[in-house]
């Protein structure tokens, strides 16, 4: 009974949208609305067999907090998905401040949902702000906006094992400007959506890539380490390219000598020879990834010898295996590289790499409860 009445309470309270909710009242709805498992998946128009990446089923409540100059960061709302109100001389539209995150929510083996690793991202949210001038949200609100946006949408979260509820933080320049600097005022808002593999091939289908030469994704000096909105859609022009020419995505290389790899258009990139791993270091022009930072700790828990120092686009087509990761993609075994027409076929088709499946089946046991977390990284939301 007592169950039943905190889901009707929060959902309820999710209605009228949490007008006049605190920060200390976000965080009593993300710890205290528990729902049944069978109510979760009651959601008749999901299919969560067939779950892509995408917005198909994005879930109904979103989070929203605004920032003045008089008032600093309120305490943030939860409202229906729907459109944001912007005037056309919104400094986000017209000079481009804004920095994004991704994350996801999974049912565990314990029966409850959890997310993984939310102060990693408030952190690096932080950092972003600073780099874009943005005044920073406070990194407690991060994670408690962050829970409370899962626990309102747990009908949205996927059966175990069958994908994720997807979490979309934006820190967006929203007040009007006409000469650049930045914005008067500013919003903070978390959209969610049911997600499977990021890949279209699946999630542990091998990849191929292609190693980029006419253009670059950062400089030093530039925006490379920084999840700003700004540095994505210019890999589409290449990303488009190599897609047509039946490749997943481009491996880019550095902007000073083109000979060492950076990163893919959306995720980090390592490099395996025996059990030496390598990864492009955090100089600057790569983002520092979460997951990224995961497989490290993961494979050095596990008796690799891994290091982050410059990699050569030569050690990738003489390595053993290449993987990428990202909060998106997870782990995915690159099958094949192919770099001025010559092509490294790294495993067998249709077969993922024996590190990047050890790294794979590793991180997500821990993601979804099935082995201990001894590294505290998940964060139980019911």
């Amino acid at each position: 009974m007592q169950s039943s009445l905190l889901h009707a309470k929060a959902q309820s309270l999710r209605r009228c949208g949490l007008a006049s909710t605190s920060r200390a009242r976000l965080h009593t709805v993300a710890s205290a609305a528990p729902v049944v498992a069978g109510q979760r998946r009651a959601k008749a128009n999901i299919d969560w067999d067939s779950l892509g990446f995408g917005l198909k089923d994005v879930a109904g409540t979103m989070y929203v907090a605004e920032w003045t100059p008089e008032k600093g960061w309120d305490a943030g709302k939860l409202v229906p998905y729907g459109p944001m109100s912007v005037m056309p001389s919104a400094q986000v539209l017209n000079y481009g401040q804004a920095i994004f995150e991704g994350m996801k929510a999974q049912e565990g083996a314990k029966g409850r949902v959890v997310c993984f690793r939310p102060d990693q991202n408030a952190a690096r949210f932080k950092a972003g702000a600073a780099r874009m001038s943005m005044p920073a949200v406070p990194e407690d609100q991060f994670v408690e906006a962050v829970k409370s946006t899962i626990a309102s949408n747990l009908d949205y979260v996927p059966p175990m094992g069958k994908g994720s509820l997807y979490l979309r933080p934006l820190l967006l320049g929203t007040g009007p400007i006409l000469g650049l600097g930045p914005a008067p005022s500013y919003t903070f808002t978390i959209f969610a959506a049911a997600v499977g593999a990021y890949f279209k091939g699946g999630q542990l289908t091998p990849i191929d890539l292609i190693v980029e030469e006419r253009f670059h994704r950062a400089a030093p000096g530039g925006m490379g380490g920084t999840k700003a909105a700004g540095n994505y859609s210019p890999v589409l022009v290449t990303q488009l390219e190599a897609k047509k020419n039946g490749f997943a995505d481009v491996v880019y290389l550095d902007a000073k000598t083109d000979t060492y790899l950076e990163e893919v258009s959306s995720c980090n990139i390592f490099v395996v020879k025996g059990k030496t791993i390598k990864t492009p270091p955090l100089s600057g022009t790569i983002l520092p990834g979460v997951t990224r930072r995961s497989i490290i700790e993961l494979a050095r828990s596990r008796g690799y010898t891994v290091l982050e120092e410059p990699t050569t686009v030569h050690d990738a087509m003489d390595a053993d295996e290449v993987f990428t990761t990202g909060t998106a993609v997870v782990v995915s075994s690159v099958g094949s590289m192919t770099y001025r027409g010559n092509r490294k076929q790294y495993t067998a088709p249709g077969q993922a790499g024996k590190v990047a499946l050890e790294m794979y089946g590793a991180l997500t046991d821990i993601q979804t409860e099935k082995a201990d977390d001894k590294f505290g990284w998940v964060v139980p939301i019911n």
